[in-house]
């Protein structure tokens, strides 16, 4: 089982990380964190690395019903999603496969919210 979903865009960078933001409002995720890899790697330790974006997006709803389940599934929260310039106009989006995850906790009552998480991302991701 692979433990992402992907799909190369014919869009820049920014167009493709608000594409993704638009596409995840429609599944009920709103983006609750954001990382800027090249930035944090430049400041952190001096180099140079391609756009490279971790949007930390999160459906509050299933948010809530997974802690009410799980105390400690915070740690797995909020679901990433990556938007990473190949170049030459190509831009990869990613998103975390929640089933994959999940494998890790032992807890039945999650498996249905992992599996409607899952197809909310992989129609964000085939969306785009």
């Amino acid at each position: 089982m692979e433990y992402y979903f992907s799909k190369m865009l014919d869009a820049s960078f920014d167009e493709a990380i608000k594409k993704t933001t638009e596409s995840l409002k429609v599944e009920g995720f709103g983006i609750i964190s954001e990382i800027n890899i090249a930035e944090k790697l430049h400041e952190n330790l001096g180099v140079s690395f391609k756009k490279y974006r971790i949007l930390g997006a999160c459906n509050p709803g299933y948010a809530y019903k997974a802690l009410l389940f799980e105390e400690k599934i915070g740690t797995m929260l909020p679901c990433n999603v990556i938007v990473i310039d190949q170049g030459e106009g190509k831009t990869e989006v990613s998103a975390v496969n929640p089933v994959a995850s999940m494998m890790a906790i032992q807890n039945p009552n999650l498996e249905f919210i992992a599996l409607e998480i899952t197809e909310k991302l992989k129609r964000v991701i085939e969306s785009l």
